[in-house]
């Protein structure tokens, strides 16, 4: 859907109202066309991606009760900035709500151990894993990291800390060590000031539709005469109209309305806890200055010596 509105300038401008890809269902329908994959692994990576390949759909997660993490590996071939061409695995994981990273090592750990992932080379007898790089799409924040996008990679030193650069490519090294990117969608900051940033940009919340969290309004004027991103624009606007997507979503929303309301139920027993909790302290507290002790102030609040111990602290 688009529609048009008035620039500051007195121009037009097309707004079009399309599916927010931060939902697993719409995401993993925008992941599945190839030339959407490459622009959006291409920018990211900042590498020429030649050709991408989504591997086996068992990889990702699309069952209920696992909508909170979901995950897709693809296999790509990029063109490093020497022209030589070289195979990666690019493991993607997005979460919209935190989660512990033992799940994300978990799944780093099953790649690690797949052996579709080893390829030979000019010797038959010695096989390596193919590069990985981990890409992490959050809906949260990271700590205190400010960046809306981190590349953490690895660097190698000797004993004197020196970086060690000769020999490095060695298959045998990058068999064991990755590089990741780390993107924080709450930190996108709006601007349009690189190429990752307009692809990015159809990610950031703060278009989301007033009426339908379901919907993203784009401006036009930010992807003119960008025929990549244009793709994208009309593949999000082709699942507006897909049936089983919006149902997905739907779906999706009933299940983080249920996590928001736990999450809520948890906040207000905590703080009732708590208060409580204070409460029983300041009482202890008043008691042993008026000279009891442990015990006497434990048979008079019906609690053991070391629960008082605990509040005496």
């Amino acid at each position: 859907m688009a529609k048009t509105k008035t620039t500051p300038n007195g121009g037009k401008s097309m707004i079009y109202t399309v599916a927010n890809p931060i939902y697993d269902s719409v995401f993993k329908f925008l992941m599945e066309d190839e030339r959407i994959a490459k622009t959006l692994l291409s920018a990211l990576l900042k590498k020429d991606v030649l050709h991408v390949e989504m591997r086996r759909h068992e990889h990702t997660n699309t069952t209920r009760n696992d909508i909170s993490m979901f995950r897709i590996d693809f296999a790509a071939r990029v063109r490093e900035e020497d022209g030589n061409e070289k195979l990666i695995l690019i493991e993607l994981q997005k979460t919209w709500v935190e989660t512990e990273t033992l799940r994300f090592r978990q799944y780093l750990a099953a790649q690690y151990n797949a052996k579709e992932n080893m390829v030979c080379e000019d010797e038959p007898s010695r096989s390596y894993a193919v590069p990985m790089i981990a890409v992490y799409l959050l809906g949260h924040r990271v700590g205190k990291v400010k960046e809306p996008v981190v590349y953490v990679n690895h660097v190698a030193r000797n004993y004197d800390g020196q970086e060690v650069e000769e020999g490095m490519k060695d298959p045998f090294i990058n068999s064991l060590v990755h590089d990741s990117i780390i993107v924080q969608l709450p930190l996108l900051h709006g601007k349009i000031t690189n190429h990752l940033d307009k692809v990015l940009s159809v990610f950031d919340q703060r278009h989301r539709d007033s009426q339908n969290s379901q919907l993203v309004n784009l401006d036009g004027s930010n992807y003119e005469n960008d025929q990549e991103m244009m793709h994208i624009i009309h593949r999000l606007t082709a699942a507006t109209v897909n049936a089983e997507l919006r149902q997905e979503m739907s779906v999706e929303d009933e299940y983080y309305s249920a996590i928001e309301d736990r999450d809520t139920a948890i906040m207000h027993r905590d703080r009732i806890i708590a208060e409580k909790d204070k409460q029983l302290r300041s009482v202890a507290k008043f008691m042993q200055q008026q000279g009891m002790d442990v015990e006497s102030i434990a048979q008079a609040m019906s609690l053991s010596d070391d629960e008082v111990k605990g509040l005496l602290r």
